[in-house]
């Protein structure tokens, strides 16, 4: 891969992975995850709390989701590109810790690699709108639910 290591960016890869098997077995998240940690595979601190975010969050982020996605209901997405949209909405709603340009910019990245390029461009254009809609509403300076 590269030679620099980014602890952020592999740590959403492994909550991407966990997200991803849970959705595609029908499994919730909190499940796969101990299924991850009792086969011994590594997942770092912060993918453990993306994971568990996104599984305590995922009626509103799905609804929001598909609010901002046009014409498109989330369970017609891909599956990989319901998982990575789950994960950067959670990091733009509930995660004022992670600046919403790396949450968005690590989304299209990830959906690129792992999916097409249309769904980069699909990706960035939901959660494009999500950060100026949510921006305009003075969200993230509210309190966190």
């Amino acid at each position: 891969m590269t030679s620099r290591s980014h602890p952020h960016r592999d740590a959403r890869r492994v909550a991407l992975d966990v997200l991803f098997q849970a959705d595609v077995r029908g499994e919730d998240p909190v499940d796969a995850l101990a299924d991850w940690a009792s086969d011994e595979r590594e997942v770092p601190e912060f993918a453990r709390e993306l994971v568990l975010g996104v599984a305590a969050h995922l009626e509103e982020l799905d609804r929001l989701i598909g609010e901002f996605a046009h014409e498109w209901t989330v369970e017609r997405m891909a599956a990989v590109d319901r998982t990575i949209l789950r994960l950067a909405c959670y990091e733009l709603l509930h995660r004022p810790d992670v600046p919403p340009a790396a949450a968005i910019s690590e989304a299209v990245v990830a959906a690129k690699e792992l999916s097409t390029e249309d769904s980069g461009r699909f990706v960035n254009g939901i959660l494009g709108r999500i950060e100026r809609e949510w921006k305009g509403e003075g969200e993230r300076s509210g309190t966190e639910q």
